[in-house]
């Protein structure tokens, strides 16, 4: 099966733009699955709620999912991508799951990052996987990584490849997506945005370096800190589900849950 990210730099504000970088980009891409930075179609570094209820949209029927829904249907590929969605009262940070189909699925995020406890409200769905053909997937956005549990649930739940929109700004992210899929023995798409967003008397940078990770840990292609890139690697969806580390020990079978009660009881 093969898998990729698109890495490039969003301008803000321009969602017909943006939409149209990316299909060019998918266009010329020859994969089964495609994963897209989060916020791809609007850009990051919102300054006023206005801002961020002009440009989010309602899925299935905004005109980002609509237009991603015709492209994977033209190319016969699965697309994740980021969106501001709108959601009743409330707007999400999500990414939208379009396949040769159409729509599929919506994820809201769940760990928001600095100011997009500002913008968004958190995602209030359990995470779920995806059954695409070739492959069963998950989805995760951008800092959701840092939470170890994230990766953990959807490869409990079967997922082989991890679809991770993002906008990191960190620099840990890259590295420790090796330990992410290795401690999880499943694949990972980072798919990371690139440049510099200068707003409303605020900078960010972007680091780039859109990322695909075997099970074993090992970077099977890595894209450059500032470049327009494609990346496609084909990999054995086997492997994710093979979770023996030797004859004596499996990745899930020897989890001693009932020592991690912790884990159920919250903050203190």
């Amino acid at each position: 099966m093969k898998v990729g990210f698109i890495q490039f730099n969003p301008i803000f504000g321009d969602i017909e733009g943006n939409i149209d970088t990316v299909t060019k980009l998918v266009e010329g891409a020859d994969a089964d699955l495609l994963v897209l930075p989060e916020l791809f179609n609007t850009g990051y570094l919102f300054t006023s709620h206005e801002e961020v209820a002009e440009l989010s949209e309602e899925t299935p029927d905004g005109k980002t999912t609509e237009a991603l829904s015709r492209l994977a249907r033209k190319k016969n590929v699965w697309i994740v991508g980021g969106i501001a969605e709108r959601g009743g009262e409330n707007i999400y940070n999500s990414a939208v799951l379009v396949g040769p189909e159409g729509y599929r699925a919506t994820y809201r995020k769940i760990h928001l990052f600095f100011e997009e406890n500002i913008w968004f409200q958190p995602g209030d769905r359990e995470f779920e996987v995806y059954d695409i053909g070739g492959c069963t997937i998950g989805i995760m956005i951008c800092f959701d990584w840092i939470f170890p549990e994230s990766m953990r649930i959807l490869s409990l739940m079967g997922a082989d490849v991890i679809c991770h929109p993002s906008n990191l700004v960190l620099p840990f992210c890259q590295d420790a997506m090796k330990t992410r899929c290795l401690e999880n023995r499943a694949f990972a798409v980072t798919a990371n945005r690139t440049g510099t967003e200068e707003r409303g008397g605020k900078s960010l940078y972007y680091t780039g370096k859109s990322q695909i990770t075997s099970t074993r840990g090992d970077v099977l292609f890595q894209a450059g800190e500032g470049t327009e890139e494609v990346g496609i690697v084909e990999i054995e969806v086997s492997e994710a589900r093979d979770k023996e580390v030797n004859e004596y020990n499996n990745l899930f079978g020897d989890r001693r849950t009932d020592f991690y009660s912790t884990l159920l009881k919250g903050n203190k």
